[in-house]
C-alpha cells in the first residue's frame, strides 16, 4: 500500500469541495472566499503530512538498513572474536602460562628486552632415554615420550613454575619471573616440584611396564638458585622467552652430574629449602665452565613427610637382586615378597 493510498477519502473530499467552488453555487463571495481559504489550508496540510509519512518511511528504511549492517557487523565482530579466542588459546600452547597472561594483559611488551633476576632454574632429563630411541619404534617412543612431557609439565604448572623449553626428554623449567613469591618460596616451590615430578615419574614407571616396556627410567634433575638474565631475545620477527647466564649452567651441569632418580641442589639452594626439606651433603663438584667447585646436596624428599625408599642394587657372583619400591604397584610388592619369601626358603634349604 502507498501513502497515496492512505490519503484516498481526503483526496475524494477535495475534489467535492473544488467541485462545489467550480459550480457557483454560494449565496455571496465572501462565503465562497473561505470555503476556497479553508480548502487550500486543508490541501497544504495533506501535502505537509504526505512528506512526513515519506520521511518517515525512508528514515525508517534508512533505521533498518543501518540495523541490518550492525546485526552484520555484530556477527562478524563475534566470528572475528572466536577466531581470535581459538588463535589465543592455540598461542597458549607455544607459552608458559604466566609468560602468556603477562603479554595480553598488557603487562609485558613483546620486544627485544631483558633484565636480571634472581631464579631458581630446574633441568631434568631422562636416563637412558637415548638408549630407549634405539628400541622402541617411533610411534610407541613419541607417545612414552608426549605422556612423560604432559605429566612433568602438569606438575610444573601446578606448582607455578615459568616452562621455559622441551628439548627431547630435557626439561627447563624456572622460578621467579614473570610472578615471583620472593626467592626463598620460589626455590622452595621449585624443590617441591622435584619431588613431585620423581613421585610421578614412579607411577608412570608401573604403567609403561604394563604396556610392555621393562626399561626402567629415572629422571635426573639439577636445580640452582642464582642471577640469570631473563626476557625475549631472537630477533624482531622471531622471539623465545628465555634465561641465560651462569646461574643456568649451573644447573644444568649438576642435572648431568645427578645419579639416575635423584635430584642434586646447590648450596644457596639448600640454603633457601633445608628447613622444610631433607638432604644429605653430596660435597664440592667441579662442574664445566665453572672456576669453583660447586657445594652440592642430594634431596632425599620433604621433612616430616614418609621417607622415600632409593633404588637399590645387591649385588655378589652369584646373587643380583634390583629393588625399586617406589616403581612397584602394590601386586607387584606383594609378588616380590613371595619371590624374596622362596628365595629364602631355597637359601635355608642347602644349608642343611
Amino acid at each position: 500500500m502507498t501513502i497515496d493510498d492512505l490519503f484516498v477519502r481526503e483526496n475524494e473530499a477535495l475534489e467535492v469541495a473544488e467541485a462545489a467552488l467550480n459550480s457557483g453555487q454560494f449565496p455571496n463571495d465572501e462565503t465562497r472566499k473561505s470555503i476556497e481559504n479553508l480548502v487550500g489550508e486543508y490541501r497544504k496540510l495533506l501535502r505537509t503530512t504526505r512528506r512526513m509519512m515519506r520521511l518517515s518511511d525512508r528514515n525508517e528504511r534508512e533505521l533498518n538498513a543501518l540495523a541490518e549492517k550492525q546485526r552484520i557487523a555484530a556477527e562478524e565482530v563475534t566470528q572475528k572474536n572466536q577466531e581470535l579466542e581459538a588463535l589465543s588459546g592455540k598461542l597458549a600452547k607455544y607459552l608458559s602460562p604466566q609468560v602468556y597472561n603477562s603479554i595480553f594483559s598488557g603487562r609485558q611488551e613483546v620486544k627485544l628486552a631483558s633484565k636480571r633476576k634472581k631464579l631458581t632454574v630446574f633441568f631434568s632429563d631422562v636416563a637412558g632415554f637415548t638408549e630407549l630411541t634405539d628400541q622402541m619404534e617411533s610411534e610407541d617412543l613419541t607417545e612414552l615420550l608426549n605422556s612423560y612431557l604432559t605429566e612433568m609439565a602438569e606438575v610444573a604448572l601446578n606448582h607455578g613454575a615459568t616452562i621455559d623449553k622441551f628439548i627431547g626428554d630435557a626439561i627447563l623449567v624456572f622460578f621467579g619471573d614473570p610472578e615471583t613469591k620472593g626467592v626463598r618460596e620460589d626455590a622452595l616451590a621449585c624443590v617441591r616440584m622435584a619431588i613431585a615430578m620423581r613421585d610421578k615419574l614412579a607411577e608412570l614407571q608401573a604403567k609403561w611396564r604394563r604396556q610392555g616396556i621393562r626399561q626402567q627410567l629415572q629422571c635426573r634433575i639439577g636445580i640452582n638458585t642464582g642471577f640469570c638474565t631473563v626476557g625475549n631475545f631472537g630477533s624482531d620477527d622471531r622471539m623465545d622467552y628465555t634465561i641465560i647466564g651462569g646461574a643456568v649452567n649451573v644447573a644444568s651441569r649438576l642435572e648431568h652430574q645427578a645419579d639416575e632418580g635423584a635430584i642434586y641442589i646447590s648450596y644457596e639452594t639448600w640454603a633457601h629449602v633445608n628447613h622444610e626439606v631433607e638432604t644429605v651433603k653430596v660435597g664440592a663438584i667441579q662442574v664445566k665452565g665453572v672456576a669453583q667447585p660447586v657445594m652440592t646436596y642430594r634431596v632425599l624428599g620433604q621433612k616430616n613427610s614418609r621417607p622415600r625408599v632409593e633404588k637399590v642394587v645387591y649385588e655378589n657372583p652369584n646373587f643380583r637382586m634390583v629393588l625399586d619400591p617406589n616403581s612397584m604397584t602394590s601386586e607387584e610388592r606383594a609378588a616380590s615378597l613371595e619371590i624374596l619369601k622362596l628365595a629364602l626358603a631355597t637359601l635355608r634349604k642347602n644349608e642343611h
